[in-house]
């Protein structure tokens, strides 16, 4: 990968993946919305299937998957604690990301993406196989987690007057300004409020992405964000709706530029937009 990514050992090509796909040392996870519609209608030749709503949510409350849950995934994925994991998956993989933050979350050393994830391996042509791998189980122990990379609720509110400090709102401009719970196109879940945080400002994170699923040249991603205000100097607090799409800009942000302080907000606005007596904006009138 390019030298010029800030970490470019948290990124890897689709050759580099295609080159190590019997690599004992390597495990592949296709990390996805609705598996029953690609992990299980094709996925890279090895690769191990994670649900995002299943795996990498916790199933009860709302919230990420404690260490019991998170350690039984890493196990019957084969994952060991030197294990390279490199993630790929939907969304241009925004659910990715997720997982890599979530591993980053537990501590995990060496996990990586792939640069592109299922669209750029199917417009390359790649193979891509149906069955699920045969995976010799591991005993996985999480590390401690890291709460430098997540913003709870309270220090979101606690960050909203403090100087240094920048919300970034990484949902559709129509999120942003009030006028859907949801994207474009999208079903509109039934959140309370609509609108955004306040002070928070807007790049979409799929502004990120370019047409074949891959990064946007490093020099368009830094003029975008600063554009926008975003700067390497502040702490930045990244939000969406549900956390997923937050994770994919502060990949972006922390992987590829090499911001120092970047959090995810994972309550994000589903939590927000329905608690009481928190602050919000919105372009709407009223």
């Amino acid at each position: 990968m390019p030298q010029e990514f800030a970490h470019p050992e948290a990124i890897v090509s689709t050759v580099w993946v295609a080159e190590r796909l019997r690599d004992p040392s390597v495990v592949v996870a296709e990390i996805n919305s609705h598996p029953d519609e690609a992990y299980e209608t094709g996925h890279v030749p090895g690769a191990v299937g994670w649900g995002l709503h299943t795996d990498m949510e916790h199933q009860l409350r709302r919230d990420i998957p404690d260490t019991a849950q998170y350690e039984a995934l890493m196990s019957r994925s084969g994952i060991a604690w030197d294990t390279t994991v490199v993630l790929y998956g939907d969304g241009n993989n925004r659910s990715a990301t997720w997982a890599f933050w979530v591993m980053k979350y537990y501590g995990h050393d060496d996990v990586r993406i792939m640069d592109g994830g299922r669209t750029k391996w199917a417009l390359e042509g790649r193979p891509v196989e149906m069955v699920e791998p045969v995976i010799e189980s591991t005993n996985y122990r999480a590390g401690t987690p890291d709460p430098g990379l997540r913003a709870m609720k309270e220090y979101v509110v606690e960050s909203l007057d403090r100087k240094g400090v920048t919300l970034l709102d990484t949902r559709t401009l129509e999120e942003y300004a009030g006028q859907l719970t949801s994207a474009p196109g999208t079903p509109q879940p039934d959140i309370y409020r609509k609108g955004r945080i306040p002070g928070a400002v807007h790049v979409a994170w799929d502004d990120g992405a370019a047409q074949d699923g891959s990064f946007k040249p490093v020099d368009e991603l830094r003029a975008m964000y600063s554009d926008a205000g975003v700067e390497a100097s502040d702490e930045i607090i990244s939000y969406c709706r549900l956390g997923v799409r937050a994770s994919y800009s502060w990949f972006i942000l922390k992987y590829i530029l090499g911001f120092d302080d970047v959090r995810v907000y994972d309550g994000s606005w589903t939590e927000w937009g329905n608690s009481a007596g928190v602050p919000i904006e919105t372009d709407e009138p009223g």
